[in-house]
């Protein structure tokens, strides 16, 4: 019996989509595991140990979502822009659409669990002639979003700190440089801890979710047993109803404010990232991206309406000296003892949270790195701590990287823009692959293990057209006309699009010449064909010859789908 399997093995890759041409498959499929002939079948040996479950997977993607601190950090764009309508109606009409972007890339992430994700996925479903513009766009606006992760979570953390240094002391006020040094601290520490072992990252990561779950629903508890003041809750057409802060109409408000949603609700991905280290990843994958998407979107609401339902004053909160919404928030709301627990709570989740952003960013830096999409200094970020079994070199540019971009706070409002492109980008490079599939591949995809059935269609419909909507929308500044100044306006379009741009010239100038997307780097042969467009060496067979076509380290092949 186990013969047979053997031999069933070695003739059939795994049913999985891959860059392999049609009828090329690895070699020594029969000694692989089923996660290394899955992963062998993209065109990929196994550099990492699986030591991640479907439940540490989704720790690692539910701390990088961290919704207790996303929600925190992200006030200022949220109740800043259309007040509570923002976070009770509006974040349901807007999680509707991003669960369907979600369930879409999980289903990508069965057909194709690899660290390269939606760079690999946009690169095979585009086809030979369309692949590596698609997956040079796709990876870089991906890697965009990772990088300035860890940097804008980390310096939400460190606003925290110090404006709860502020509440204790009301003669101190924070400085620019001082959140600047701050940020930077504990962005180090979690380089340091992103290096280590992969078992060591995953248990932190563990209990970091654990105790991110537990001060959630702690917060969850205190907020409406807690509060004061008369009345202790506002009525429903306060609490459902807009407060427009901005020079836009009631409706663009409300769509501007998405970005508070759409930033929360943008880390399910880190479990995509991860699938090379994941047992069962084609199954256990995509459950970890709809699990995380799914109880972000209910816990999340529930601590929305709850904020809604309290907030006494918006502009005082928004507007308040503490120089943090959500620190001014329960101040105004909570005794001063109790409000100190609930932000220090949010804190250690923001620690967390940043923590999981920086190892994701890590494994999408090494998978693009892979493939030389940062040209010569690829080799360096590709190469595998031998020690550690960890992309180490990447986490440490990914850090260098994010203390450049936290030069920003000394840029007054510019800071903004990086939450800005980690919407933007995040969801660019969640939909390029999605959209392909849809309008160019159709019945084409090889589907995974978990996939959505006759929902797969409207499902990916509805996720392009959404984030085709809101691409404009959140590059909108808050006012405009003659209120319009360098400090009030949205520079999201010059922190994101220049980088992009200059890729993009990159790509068409040079990198076209070397660059042809997901490189093939594991041992494989042909199944007696040959390929005008097949890179590779002859390699002389031992025996009766009878795969004499064998063929090594080709990069050339026609994708297939």
């Amino acid at each position: 019996m186990a013969v047979d399997e053997g031999e069933r093995r070695d003739s059939h890759a795994p049913p999985v989509t891959t860059v392999f041409a049609e009828g090329d498959m690895p070699d020594h499929l029969a000694e692989m595991s089923d996660d290394e002939a899955a992963l062998a079948a993209l065109g990929y040996k196994q550099e990492f140990k699986r030591e991640f479950s479907a439940w540490t997977t989704f720790a690692v993607s539910f701390a990088v979502m961290g919704l207790l601190p996303s929600i925190a950090t992200t006030m200022w764009y949220g109740l800043g822009y259309a007040g509570p309508a923002a976070n009770t109606w509006g974040w349901l009409l807007s999680v509707v659409f991003i669960l369907c972007v979600a369930m879409s890339m999980a289903e990508l992430a069965s057909s194709m669990p690899t660290s390269g994700g939606l760079y690999y996925a946009a690169a095979v479903l585009a086809g030979p002639k369309y692949g590596p513009f698609a997956a040079w766009i796709t990876g870089w606006s991906n890697w965009f979003v990772q990088v300035t992760g860890a940097p804008s979570v980390d310096y939400g953390c460190a606003a925290m700190i110090l404006a709860a240094a502020s509440i204790v002391n009301p003669e101190y006020i924070p400085t620019n440089y001082q959140t600047f040094l701050l940020t930077i601290l504990i962005m180090l520490t979690h380089a340091c801890i992103s290096s280590m072992p992969t078992l060591w990252i995953a248990n932190f990561n563990s209990v970091g979710t654990t105790i991110n779950l537990l001060c959630l629903l702690i917060v969850i508890i205190i907020i409406p047993t807690a509060v004061i003041g008369d009345p202790k809750f506002q009525p429903n057409e306060i609490a459902w109803g807009i407060q427009n802060s901005t020079d836009w109409p009631d409706g663009i408000a409300v769509l501007m404010s998405f970005l508070s949603i759409i930033w929360t609700m943008s880390g399910y991905d880190a479990s995509f990232h991860l699938s090379e280290e994941c047992s069962n990843a084609a199954v256990a994958t995509p459950r970890s991206i709809v699990m995380t998407a799914g109880s972000g979107s209910v816990l999340g609401f529930v601590l929305n309406t709850l904020i809604a339902y309290t907030i006494k004053d918006v502009d005082e909160v928004i507007n308040s000296d503490l120089g943090q919404p959500f620190a001014a928030y329960v101040v105004q709301i909570l005794p001063q003892n109790v409000a100190l627990a609930v932000l220090a709570m949010t804190i250690v989740c923001a620690y967390s949270m940043g923590q999981g952003c920086m190892v994701a960013a890590s494994r999408v830096c090494f998978a693009y790195a892979r493939d030389d999409c940062f040209g010569i200094v690829s080799r360096p970020l590709k190469k595998i701590n031998p020690y550690t079994l960890t992309p180490v070199n990447a986490v440490w540019f990914n850090t260098s990287i994010g203390v450049l971009l936290l030069l920003l706070i000394f840029g007054g409002a510019a800071i903004d823009a990086i939450f800005s492109i980690g919407a933007i980008a995040a969801y660019i490079a969640f939909t390029v692959p999605i959209f392909i599939k849809i309008a160019f591949v159709g019945n084409r995809f090889r589907r995974g293990p978990w996939h959505l059935g006759a929902f797969s269609l409207p499902s990916g419909i509805a996720a392009c057209c959404f984030v085709a909507v809101m691409l404009p929308i959140l590059c909108f500044p808050s006012v405009r006309g003659d209120d319009l100044t360098p400090d009030g306006m949205n520079w999201t379009a010059l922190v994101y699009g220049a980088p992009m741009l200059f890729v993009i010239i990159w790509f068409f100038v040079d990198a076209h010449k070397w660059f042809k997307g997901p490189k093939i780097n594991i041992e494989h042969h042909m199944l007696h064909q040959r390929l005008p467009d097949v890179e590779g060496v002859q390699i002389p067979m031992k025996g009766n010859g009878k795969d004499s076509d064998i063929e090594r380290g080709s990069t050339g092949k026609a994708p297939s789908v």
